[in-house]
């Protein structure tokens, strides 16, 4: 199992199963649930500056 960190949330998310993924300069990102995936895509590098 592979295991994504949401980087909204900081939620584990399993790649395998994963429903919501977003790319971005070409990377995949992980999400839990479709707001956490709709608030990275309004503006990714608030959420990858943080980490």
């Amino acid at each position: 199992m592979h295991v994504a960190v949401d980087p909204v949330c900081e939620m584990d998310v399993d790649e395998a199963t994963a429903k919501y993924t977003a790319e971005y300069k070409g990377k995949t990102y992980y999400f839990c649930a479709p707001g956490c995936k709709k608030l990275f895509e309004r503006d990714p590098e608030a959420y990858l500056k943080e980490s």
